[in-house]
């Protein structure tokens, strides 16, 4: 999986809630992560929110969406 992200928005969201988006991306490699599509937060794209583990052991929800082959990072 290849991940990408806004690095304004990813400064944002660690001072925020002390997330990094690298830490984010983790949770994508937990097998038994969920993923729900999230069509109230965007009528441009098509977001999802994923829920799971990440490698720092936190239980995060990260929102996201795919652009071609890649996985942006919208918040977490």
């Amino acid at each position: 999986m290849v991940f990408e992200w806004d690095p304004e928005k990813a400064a944002a969201n660690l001072r925020k809630h002390k997330v990094s988006f690298a830490e984010a991306a983790s949770v994508f490699l937990d097998p038994l992560a969920l993923t729900f599509l999230d069509p109230d937060h965007s009528d441009e794209e098509d977001r999802e929110i994923t829920i799971g583990p990440s490698s720092k052991r936190r239980i995060l929800f990260v929102s996201h969406c795919e652009r071609g082959d890649r996985i942006r990072i919208i918040s977490a």
